[in-house]
């Protein structure tokens, strides 16, 4: 017989202070990204994922599958960017049913310029309240889990780290 009881009561709390640190810590990223650079953290995590590949697009099932979202909100999330000029859709040439998302030159812009306060947003908030032993431990746990969850989202991050 399963019960809750099975875990220990220090995981527990290892797991509630996780969730909290990470509900408390991406309300404060996406009110800096308001704040500084009128972006949603939607907005950026897209313009980011654009901006981190060579051609600077995705297909938008790829797109979808990076930030484990459901294609409805890639799609409405795209509209939203498209409509405010900071991507664009562009039919696939070798699938007349694919699209792509690609980044334009004002999203490239809106993201050069958000860049800079959200890396120090994410340096005071994150990483200057880690020791250098934390975070590789952190590193290796959360790729653990995101190569479970997401092997291709886990791959684009240990790519992106290389590059």
């Amino acid at each position: 017989m399963s019960t809750v009881s099975e875990v220990s009561p220090e995981d527990w709390a290892l797991w509630r202070s996780y969730r909290a640190m990470g509900e408390q810590l991406s309300r404060e990223l996406d009110r800096q990204l308001q704040r500084d650079a009128g972006l949603s953290q939607a907005d950026y995590a897209i313009l980011v994922s654009l901006f981190e590949t060579t051609e600077q697009q995705l297909r938008t099932g790829e797109l979808g599958e990076l930030l484990a979202w459901e294609k409805s909100r890639v799609s409405h999330q795209v509209a939203r960017m498209e409509a405010r000029g900071l991507v664009e859709r562009v039919e696939c040439e070798s699938d007349g049913r694919g699209t792509w998302v690609r980044l334009t030159t004002d999203g490239k812009r809106a993201l050069l310029g958000a860049m800079r306060e959200h890396a120090q947003a994410i340096r005071d908030f994150f990483l200057e309240q880690l020791e250098p032993d934390e975070k590789a431990v952190l590193l290796r746990a959360s790729e653990r889990v995101l190569g479970r969850l997401n092997p291709a989202a886990c791959e684009l991050s240990k790519a992106t780290r290389r590059a």
